[in-house]
């Protein structure tokens, strides 16, 4: 399905685009010029997304912006444990130690200098330019939308997604951590934002090895070429497209096997990255249970390993090292 390019700039990046590559220039050509190479326009997200480094806006539009993040964890059905008890309305309500992944990601990010917001508030998320990236960390169902509104007889908080993503084009960074793959399943943009990719289901939450199929990464350069990892390793349909993929799940390493996998074969990525519309976005499926994100990290398989990953995957969609090698 082909839609519209939304509003004339995207009109004019296409007619730019498509006259250029017909007047026989080469890729390296286009990239010269900072156009977007051959294949980098997907007309089905309207966006500019890929590994192509020119789907990036360099604007400089976040070079006085302080090194700081939003964490987004709001549920619109089922709750992952690790979340805890829902939060209160507004911005940085009191935690609770049941809620694993907020602390654990607040505190891993303070280690390194990076101060973090948190909410799960909607009507937050419309003012997104004061952060380096925005963190979705297992939200569900349609997390942006305005439930109250919508049982007054009102509309979805259109607003929400309009800032995301008039924050993605102006070069913002976006992490998407474990069932950020389990939300907004009716707006195409985001799953985009996700490669291409969204959620199907998964098997049972077991054992596993997590391998690195790209050192090269920022994210990866730090981990061994393979560890251990329980995940409940998701199944995604569609399969992610024209990205970077960083680790994939070892299937042969699991106990429950399924004889097929939808949208995907033997290969089973679990992180990846990708320019997007201007922004940067960097994604993990991994994170489901609350013993990857504690501060002992014996206690669960592979949790050192996960923490290192999942921060420097934030740190490069904040553009603070090297994104996507």
């Amino acid at each position: 399905m082909h839609r519209r390019i939304d509003g004339s700039g995207g009109r004019r990046m296409l007619a730019c685009a498509v006259a250029l590559a017909g007047a026989g220039l080469s890729s390296a050509a286009l990239a010269q010029m900072g156009a977007p190479a051959p294949g980098s326009l997907d007309t089905q997200y309207n966006a500019c997304r890929g590994t192509n480094p020119n789907c990036y806006n360099d604007w400089g539009a976040f070079a006085n912006t302080p090194n700081k993040v939003l964490i987004y964890s709001r549920t619109a059905g089922p709750r992952h444990a690790n979340l805890g008890p829902a939060l209160a309305a507004g911005l940085n309500p009191p935690l609770v130690a049941a809620n694993a992944v907020q602390n654990g990601l607040i505190r891993l990010l303070a280690a390194e200098g990076i101060q973090a917001d948190w909410t799960e508030d909607v009507a937050r998320m419309t003012s997104l330019n004061g952060y380096k990236a925005i963190i979705f960390a297992s939200p569900t169902r349609d997390a942006l939308w305005d439930h109250a509104k919508t049982a007054a007889g009102g509309t979805q908080l259109d607003a929400a997604r309009h800032a995301l993503r008039q924050y993605m084009r102006r070069g913002g960074g976006f992490v998407g951590i474990h069932n950020a793959f389990g939300t907004e399943y009716n707006w195409p943009y985001y799953e985009g934002l996700l490669g291409n990719a969204n959620f199907y289901d998964h098997g049972a939450n077991q054992n596993g090895t997590v391998r690195i199929v790209n050192k090269n990464d920022s994210s990866t350069s730090m981990l061994p070429a393979s560890f251990a990892f329980k995940d409940e390793w998701y199944t995604l349909m569609p399969y992610p497209t024209n990205v970077k993929f960083l680790a994939v799940v070892d299937t042969n390493s699991l106990a429950t096997k399924r004889s097929t996998h939808p949208g995907h074969g033997k290969m089973h990525p679990v992180s990846w990255c990708q320019y997007y519309d201007g922004g940067r976005s960097w994604v993990t499926t991994l994170g489901h249970d609350a013993g990857a994100f504690a501060q002992d990290t014996s206690t669960f398989p592979g949790a050192a390993e996960f923490q290192k990953h999942v921060v420097a995957g934030i740190k490069s969609a904040m553009g603070l090292v090297p994104f996507c090698k």
